[in-house]
């Protein structure tokens, strides 16, 4: 008898599902990296499909290395074996290795939500274990090289990689889109914030953990979104233009003493060849809410819609008292996982096109314009 209804453990059996087998209008998901509970992205993702949340997408494997191996006794490994205990019909591994040969007629997904660098290894894994889609998390990888590589190894086995990229399918970013859509000579900027204390200890541990620096990391759902709908790519860019009135670059000292240089914050506006314009601004001490803003030709605003929203905000105070102690934004962006996975499991599952779900070629481009505008901007700020 469950004592507490908001225990962990009821929250997770109170959505299981026994039998992890997938209909014929259902991927067969392999999810690699679950991390550990109320922490884990990969966890999230996991109680999405537990709960039905994302119909054509069937949960039936967790890989999960460190919880499963040497993590098992240390911090979150009793939380992982809880969930474990809890979750069942999925069948648990410690290695792509240790999955069962696909079943004939069986749509496989990988959904890859593990450390970055682990990514190339694991795509080749992926498409060994039969998958014919593979869902990556943001980046994809570290560098636009192994991006590359890794876009002609599954090309080559004729299995289709989606990005994790969510604002492509976020509310505020459509809205703003449309509204763009339909005034003349109207600019979009897209404003993305997170909420560190605007001091060099803060910063300083915010710049060692995200040492690929802020174009790569806080800033690259927005240059995906630049990919995605205005053609930016670093060969059709014609013009960066760095507003240093609000930009700043700093070198400051990580908690391991070491010196780290990075944009506390930044804004730009890019112009492309084919003649589209957009600015970013993102500011790593601008607060909760990020938006996206339409304004006319002299810069006044016109429209603004901003994450979370009202409705954001409601379904978030329901996901808080069902999932205590979990990881903030996962709440935030709640409705637009569902979307990705669901389009992404679809796509496996019947073919249907995955509708403004990032490809491999748009995580090329976001991340070649991140390595092209970082030492270009601090030469600018410097």
């Amino acid at each position: 008898i469950i004592s507490n209804p908001h225990t962990l453990a009821h929250t997770i059996s109170s959505s299981k599902m026994v039998d992890a087998t997938p209909s014929k209008d259902q991927a067969e998901v392999i999810l690699v990296g679950c991390g550990c509970p109320l922490r884990g992205m990969g966890w999230y993702h996991a109680v999405q499909m537990l709960a039905g949340e994302c119909p054509s997408a069937k949960l039936c494997h967790i890989v999960e290395p460190w919880f499963l191996g040497p993590g098992s006794e240390g911090p979150g490994g009793p939380e992982f074996a809880e969930f474990q205990t809890k979750t069942e019909g999925v069948q648990f591994h410690k290695s792509m290795a240790d999955v069962p040969a696909k079943a004939e007629g069986a749509k496989r997904l990988a959904l890859i939500s593990g450390r970055t660098g682990d990514n190339p290894r694991l795509l080749g894994e992926s498409i060994a274990a039969g998958c014919s889609v593979i869902y990556l998390e943001k980046p994809g990888a570290p560098t636009v090289a192994e991006l590359e590589a890794m876009k002609k190894e599954a090309a080559d086995a004729n299995v289709q990689i989606c990005m994790g990229y969510n604002k492509n399918v976020c509310k505020y970013v459509r809205n703003a889109r449309e509204f763009a859509s339909k005034t003349e000579g109207s600019h979009v900027t897209f404003v993305s914030n997170n909420t560190y204390e605007n001091n060099a200890a803060s910063l300083g541990e915010c710049f060692e953990r995200n040492a690929e620096g802020m174009l790569k990391n806080m800033a690259i759902h927005e240059l995906a979104l630049l990919a995605s709908f205005y053609d930016v790519t670093v060969d059709n860019i014609d013009s960066v233009k760095v507003d240093k009135e609000f930009s700043s670059c700093q070198t400051l000292e990580g908690p391991s003493k070491k010196e780290f240089t990075d944009f506390d914050r930044v804004k730009f506006t890019i112009k492309t060849k084919s003649g589209k314009e957009v600015s970013v601004q993102a500011d790593r001490c601008g607060g909760p809410t990020s938006y996206a803003m339409v304004s006319d030709a002299d810069g006044k605003e016109l429209f603004r819609h901003s994450m979370p929203d009202e409705e954001d905000e409601a379904n978030v105070s329901v996901l808080e008292a069902k999932y205590p102690g979990a990881m903030p934004y996962f709440f935030s962006q709640d409705p637009d996982y569902v979307t990705v996975k669901e389009r992404v499991g679809k796509l496996c599952a019947t073919g249907e096109e995955a509708k403004d779900i990032a490809t491999i070629d748009i995580a090329i481009a976001a991340l070649s314009v991140a390595e092209y505008l970082t030492p270009l901007m601090q030469n600018e700020l410097s």
